[in-house]
C-alpha cells in the first residue's frame, strides 16, 4: 500500500518550507558570536543587532523558499519531498503563492536597510547584497553554485565569517567615525571578528552536510555536485569530522590567542551532543535515520554559539 503523504497546509508552510528548526538556530548562531565579541569589546548595541538578525533570517528563509520553488519547477520528477509534490498536485500549495511569499521575504529582509545604513554606513549594503546573492544563488539563481560544488565553502563563509563580522560591524561601525570612514576595517573590524566565526561556520555547515548525505541520491538526479555526490559517504564523513574538530579545537585557540579567560572554553560543554550527532553521521546513511539529526546539529550550533557568546563576554 502506498504511503499516505498528505499533510495540512499549515504543515506545508511551517514544517516543510520554513524549516524553523533549521533556519532560526543557524541564523541566530553567528549573531550570538558577534554579540559576544561586542560585549567583550564594549561596543554591544541591542537594537541594531535585533534588526539585523530579523533581516538576515528573512533573507535566509527567502533563500530556502526559493530553493523549494526551483525544486518544484525544475525537478518535479524527483520525489525528494513527496508531500510538497502532492500539495502542488492537489492545489494545497500554489507555486504562484510560493513565489510571491519568497519575494515578500526578501523585501521584508531588505526593509531595515535604510536604518542599518544610517548607523553603519555603506558597508552594510555590501554585506546585505552578498547575503541576498548567496541566499538566492544556492539552487534558484541563474548560476546555481550547488551545481558547481561550491555550496559548502560558501555556507562556511556566509554563516561563519560574513555573519559574525556583519553582526560585530553593525555594533562597532558607528564608533568608527563618519559614514564613509566606516570602511576602516582596522577600527571597526578587528581580526577577532573574522576568527570567531570559523567554529560557528563549521557547525552550521555540518547541518548541510547531514542533509547532503541524506539526500545524495536525489541531489545526483538534480545535477547538484554536493560533497556526498562527488566524493560519496566517505568524503562527507571526513568533511563532517574535520569541521567538528575545527569547532572544538577553536575554544582552546581563542583562549590562547585573543587572549580570553577560561570562560571561552564553555562551548566544550556541548561536546556530548556533538559526539552523539557525529556517531550518527559516521554509522547511518538513510533518510529515516538522519532525518532527526539535522535539527539536532542545528541546535548544537546554536548552543555552542550561545556558550561562546557568554565565554567571550565574561
Amino acid at each position: 500500500m502506498a504511503q499516505d503523504t498528505a499533510v495540512s497546509a499549515r504543515d506545508i508552510w511551517i514544517r516543510l518550507l520554513l524549516y524553523p528548526a533549521h533556519t532560526l538556530p543557524t541564523a541566530a548562531a553567528p549573531v550570538l558570536g558577534g554579540v559576544g565579541l561586542g560585549l567583550r569589546d564594549g561596543v554591544f548595541s541591542a537594537l541594531p543587532v535585533v534588526v539585523a538578525f530579523f533581516g538576515s533570517w528573512l533573507i535566509h528563509v527567502g533563500g530556502v523558499l526559493a530553493d523549494n520553488y526551483a525544486l518544484l519547477r525544475r525537478h518535479a520528477d524527483v520525489p525528494e519531498h513527496p508531500e510538497l509534490l502532492q500539495a502542488v498536485d492537489t492545489g494545497v500549495l500554489q507555486l504562484g503563492t510560493l513565489r510571491w511569499i519568497t519575494i515578500g521575504c526578501f523585501l521584508l529582509g531588505a526593509a531595515p536597510a535604510p536604518y542599518l545604513v544610517a548607523i553603519g554606513g555603506p558597508l552594510v549594503l555590501v554585506i546585505g547584497a552578498v547575503g541576498i546573492m548567496a541566499s538566492l544563488g544556492y539552487a534558484a539563481g541563474g548560476m546555481r553554485y550547488v551545481r558547481l560544488g561550491l555550496a559548502d565553502p560558501l555556507f562556511f563563509a556566509m554563516f561563519g565569517v560574513v555573519a559574525v563580522v556583519g553582526t560585530y560591524y553593525i555594533q562597532a561601525g558607528p564608533a568608527a567615525g563618519g559614514v564613509w570612514d566606516r570602511f576602516a576595517v582596522t577600527e571597526a573590524l578587528p581580526l577577532s571578528a573574522f576568527v570567531v566565526g570559523l567554529p560557528i561556520g563549521a557547525l552550521v555547515t555540518n547541518v548541510m552536510v547531514i542533509d547532503d548525505i541524506r539526500d545524495r541520491d536525489w541531489d545526483a538526479d538534480k545535477g547538484w555536485r554536493t560533497t556526498a555526490v562527488r566524493f560519496g559517504l566517505a568524503g562527507s564523513r571526513v568533511e563532517y569530522t574535520a569541521l567538528t574538530l575545527l569547532a572544538y579545537a577553536a575554544p582552546f585557540a581563542l583562549w590562547w590567542w585573543l587572549p580570553a579567560s577560561a570562560w571561552v572554553l564553555l562551548p566544550l560543554a556541548t561536546l556530548p551532543l556533538a559526539l552523539l550527532v557525529l556517531r550518527a553521521v559516521l554509522t547511518r546513511d538513510t533518510t529515516a535515520e538522519l532525518f532527526v539529526m539535522s535539527p539536532r546539529a542545528s541546535m548544537l550550533s546554536l548552543a555552542y554559539a550561545a556558550l561562546l557568546c557568554v565565554g567571550l563576554a565574561a
